[in-house]
């Protein structure tokens, strides 16, 4: 079973088919987020979605009925699952999971960029504890701080977590699992590289 997922943020079509076409045996599940959907449409998500399965990387923060809608949509076009952001309540996250029907949902909690300790952190374990209440699949927790992973594993329990920040931002992939990481979250390292499909066996050798 791979523990890698694919952050594929490109934003050409036909780049990200082949990408995925050329990488999705060896991984877990495609992220897909609104960089490409704004220039693919929608309908990428199908496409993708013949090939691996999909996350689709939304950060819904919005009212509960936006929310329904949003993950209605994803579900429509046949994503596996969904990411949301809980800072906007619990009424909103909700939304999302009894909308999602058996597709995942997973809740951020604290990301992976600096920026997450100016308003993030400091709420992080708040997030997590709505997520678990509310039966989200998993969460968003960064490998970019594997002492941060360390005390959300703690809060979480059996939730998956799905950690984001490992390659360009600095973020080890093994580290990030020892720390307590389900998946790992990857995208310019392989994405950018000249052979995708050989960078991702790089990165799943690091893991084992």
């Amino acid at each position: 079973m791979s523990r890698l997922i694919l952050a594929l943020d490109v934003l050409d079509r036909e780049k990200a088919l082949e990408i995925a076409r050329k990488t999705a045996e060896h991984l877990h599940a495609i992220k897909i987020g609104w960089p490409l959907v704004m220039n693919a449409g929608m309908g990428i998500v199908s496409e993708i979605s013949e090939h691996s399965r999909v996350i689709c990387d939304f950060k819904v923060a919005d009212i509960p009925n936006t929310t329904r809608l949003i993950v209605k949509t994803a579900k429509k076009y046949g994503a596996s699952g969904i990411i949301v952001h809980s800072f906007v309540g619990r009424d909103s996250v909700r939304a999302a999971i009894e909308e999602a029907q058996g597709m995942d949902v997973f809740v951020v909690t604290e990301m992976s960029h600096p920026g997450a300790l100016d308003f993030m952190q400091e709420n992080a374990e708040k997030m997590v504890k709505i997520a678990r209440e509310e039966g989200a699949r998993g969460i968003i927790a960064p490998a970019t701080r594997p002492e941060r992973l360390r005390e959300i594993r703690k809060i979480a329990g059996d939730m998956l977590i799905l950690s984001p920040g490992v390659g360009a931002q600095g973020g080890k992939a093994r580290t990030a699992i020892e720390a307590g990481a389900d998946y790992i979250i990857v995208g310019r390292s392989i994405y950018n590289a000249s052979d995708p499909e050989n960078a991702v066996l790089r990165i799943l050798s690091e893991i084992e």
